[in-house]
């Protein structure tokens, strides 16, 4: 299992990750850190633990927000994919009432010109 070196408030952790996952736990590394920084020049120095638990309690919120998003936008795809149906079955009764329209307009074509036929061959 490979570990990694991240440096949060100034302090370096070595943490085990999954292969592959280096970079993304660097990622949220640097993330946690960069909040604590701009926590620290919003309130100043107000103690490690208490910044760490603010910058915590922010991502989770971060993360609360995005999964709320992400219901939203799972509600608004759902509607998007009723609507498409809706659509498409319109469609298809349109088109297949579209189909009808011209099988009857051929026959009676098809009767027009059998009447035409038939009546030339009268002359």
């Amino acid at each position: 299992m490979p570990q990694v070196n991240v440096t949060i408030n100034g302090k370096t952790y070595r943490m085990a990750c999954d292969d592959g996952q280096e970079a993304h736990l660097e990622g949220l590394a640097d993330r946690l850190n960069e909040i604590i920084g701009q926590l620290r020049q919003s309130f100043g120095e107000i103690g490690d633990q208490r910044l760490t638990v603010m910058a915590a309690i922010t991502m989770g919120d971060d993360l609360a927000e995005a999964h709320r998003r992400i219901r939203r936008l799972e509600s608004e795809l759902a509607a998007v994919n009723e609507t498409k149906t809706a659509v498409i079955s319109r469609f298809e009764e349109s088109e297949a009432s579209i189909a009808r329209a011209i099988d009857q307009a051929a026959g009676r074509l098809e009767s027009l010109a059998q009447k035409l036929v038939s009546g030339d061959k009268r002359d």
